[in-house]
């Protein structure tokens, strides 16, 4: 079996010893890709890239590996490298499924190779994008906002478009006000709203389709988007815009 593998790591010694594991290991490996900071990592996903296993440092040079996993949505077990063991709860609560601390010797990176074999032959074959034939009941309409003065319900069909900032998501609704979403990460909201409804356009914004107002070209690859609420275009990912097109004409 083939087994098509991400690297990343932002040391080069620490990348050609990993290489020179995979390489005595008894199953056939490819390295797709390696990435040394958080944004490559993004953009390799964002253009379509994909792995059977990613195996990732943790504290890499323009942050924490942990902002990719927030921005992506990801199938794909991962096996931690890290010289701290500080963020192993953080690991196992992700797609972790073991977690080396260095240095490891190739013994114990043979015990997480085996485990992840165990992972993969248990592992049902499961679709990366949500089918369209799902009953509309099976997704939200509404949230609970938390406020220091009280809650109060936020719907669904409200909401223009949802954004990533700084660590925190906001709904912006229909009439252009704010409201501060009680969830960690896009990817969360992308899972439970209906994707005929809602697109997510790039790595920090996911619109919804009946408040695009208007769009238009913007670079060589990209849109432009208008929708009711926001005083700003906002702009699709070059990997996204293709998709987006199909969709927005469903």
């Amino acid at each position: 079996m083939r087994i098509e593998i991400l690297i990343i790591e932002d040391e080069l010694p620490a990348r050609r010893k990993l290489k020179r594991y995979l390489e005595q290991l008894e199953s056939e490996t490819v390295v797709l890709a390696e990435c040394s900071t958080v944004e490559e990592a993004i953009v390799f996903f964002e253009e379509g890239g994909k792995a059977d296993l990613i195996i990732s440092d943790i504290a890499l040079q323009d942050g924490n590996a942990f902002d990719i996993y927030q921005e992506i949505a990801l199938k794909s077990p991962i096996i931690f490298t890290t010289a701290y063991g500080d963020y192993m709860m953080d690991a196992f609560e992700s797609n972790g499924i073991d977690y080396l601390l260095k240095p490891f010797t190739f013994e114990r990176f043979e015990k997480a190779w085996k485990k992840f074999l165990l992972f993969a032959q248990a592992a049902p074959k499961t679709s990366q994008t949500p089918s369209k034939s799902v009953d509309s009941d099976s997704f939200k309409s509404r949230f609970i906002i938390n406020t220091a003065k009280g809650s109060y319900f936020l719907e669904v069909s409200n909401v223009s478009f949802f954004q990533a900032q700084d660590g925190i998501v906001k709904a912006i609704d229909l009439q252009g006000k704010s409201h501060l979403m009680p969830v960690a990460t896009l990817k969360e909201i992308e899972e439970v709203l209906d994707p005929t409804k809602f697109f997510r356009i790039n790595r920090a914004e996911l619109v919804h389709q009946v408040a695009i107002e208007r769009m238009e070209r913007y670079g060589k690859n990209n849109l432009a988007i208008q929708l009711v609420g926001s005083d700003k275009k906002l702009v699709t990912s070059q990997s996204s815009t293709a998709a987006f097109r199909e969709w927005v004409e469903q």
